[in-house]
């Protein structure tokens, strides 16, 4: 079972479809639209600051979304996938994005529609990310646009997760 636990009167709640692992932990100030998939070992806390979570997005294993006390809430849109031991921190994710395995989003980021943030790379605080192309590095710039093969990516990945989910139900 997974743990869910109340912060400070706040608890987490998910809509319909959604599958949680059952070693996932999701506390706190937490929404999660309809769904949504939150892997193995990913962690959603918010227990400092709100997070909000659209439909049809996909934490996978490990991932952590966490935000700053006070100062920073944590945003992400929908059909988002946030990759294999990614975190997502104090920042604005909106919708059809690719969040790459190991990257890093810091407060008061802002990654528009249609972007991919490559595996590994580092977006720093107060960063804007233009809708419609590839960031990457340490720190995360833009390298290119996106191209159609990549856009289609970004519309189907949502959709396999939905699927995988669907084998734990």
């Amino acid at each position: 079972m997974a743990t869910v636990l109340p912060v400070k009167g706040k608890s987490p709640d998910w809509g319909g479809n959604c599958f949680i692992a059952p070693n996932a932990t999701i506390v706190g100030d937490v929404t999660i639209g309809n769904d949504c998939s939150v892997w193995f070992n990913a962690v959603i806390r918010g227990d400092v600051n709100s997070i909000a979570i659209g439909n049809e997005t996909n934490i996978q294993d490990g991932a952590v979304i966490h935000a700053t006390y006070l100062k920073a809430s944590t945003t992400i849109g929908n059909r988002v996938s946030v990759g294999h031991n990614a975190i997502v921190h104090g920042c604005l994710i909106k919708d059809n994005v690719l969040i790459g395995m190991g990257a890093i989003v810091m407060d008061h980021a802002v990654v528009e529609e249609y972007c991919i943030i490559a595996a590994g790379a580092v977006v720093l605080e107060n960063t804007y990310c233009e809708s419609g192309y590839i960031y990457g590095g340490t720190p995360a710039k833009k390298i290119k646009p996106i191209t159609e093969q990549q856009r289609a990516l970004l519309n189907k990945l949502p959709d396999n997760y939905i699927l995988y989910s669907d084998w734990f139900r």
